[in-house]
């Protein structure tokens, strides 16, 4: 018994040694042939990985159309803007303004170059194109686009017109979202001017202060109703001027627009 007990554990250590030689000995397969780049194009490379860090893109935004309620009637605003270019240069171009009944209070049209500068800041030259009551006012503008702490977004620029007139003008508004898709907006802007422009009803100094508050339901990202409200008060000599020629030195309106952009 003894003797059949050590030939079956004799066998079973040969056994073993056998499976533990094989696996040893196994030899993996060859690998696949070599393959060796060769130099591609630009236009190779992106259509292969499917990115294209140069390409080009614009968007277009239509960021108020909107009607006011008015101490002198009804009211149309608008505030649109657009750019082109790449991930670090880009050409842009904005248009704002206000129409009262059948004419043109305020118009403003500004294009120009924009650069960024940081991963939250844009420096941005251009030309701006001022119209409505009083004559046309031409000027050279330069300043700061972005986003500032606290999500911000903020627009910093000074212009140099004619006969050696300065202007400022500061621009910043917020978005809280309550949903995805109900989202209020507080938006202040300032303007303040270096000389007086009697004809334009403008006087040095701070010249105008305006407050919106609206209310959006984002129908789609790109399609969004809103109601809101508006103040628009003017200070100095801007508001003597303006009441001295029959206008209001500070307004209260209710609004209803639209919001949109491709």
């Amino acid at each position: 018994m003894k003797r059949l007990a050590a030939l079956l554990l004799l066998a079973w250590a040969s056994l073993a040694q056998g499976q533990g030689q094989g696996q040893l000995e196994h030899v993996p397969p060859d690998p696949p042939q070599s393959h060796v780049d060769h130099d591609m194009s630009y236009r190779e490379m992106t259509e292969m990985m499917g990115m294209d860090d140069r390409r080009r893109f614009g968007k277009v935004m239509f960021n108020r159309l909107e009607w006011h309620d008015g101490d002198d009637g009804s009211q149309y605003a608008w505030d649109a803007h657009a750019w082109y270019g790449g991930d670090y240069h880009k050409a842009w171009l904005e248009a704002e303004g206000e129409r009262v009944e059948d004419s043109t209070h305020e118009s403003r049209i500004e294009g120009g170059w924009e650069r960024i500068i940081s991963p939250w800041w844009n420096v941005r030259a251009g030309l701006r194109h001022d119209a409505g009551m009083g004559p046309a006012r031409d000027w050279l503008g330069a300043g700061f686009t972005g986003l500032a702490p606290g999500f911000i977004e903020s627009e910093a620029l000074i212009y140099l017109g004619e006969d050696g007139r300065t202007a400022a003008r500061f621009k910043f508004e917020r978005d809280f979202l309550f949903t995805q898709r109900l989202v209020l907006q507080p938006e202040i802007e300032l303007d303040a001017f270096g000389k007086d422009d009697p004809e334009k009803l403008i006087g040095s100094g701070l010249s105008s202060l305006k407050f919106g508050l609206r209310l959006r339901y984002e129908v789609r990202r790109e399609f969004a109703p809103y109601v809101g409200l508006n103040w628009a008060g003017h200070f100095g000599e801007t508001s003597d001027l303006r009441r001295a020629a029959g206008e209001s030195g500070d307004e209260f309106t209710w609004l209803l627009g639209v919001r949109a952009w491709f």
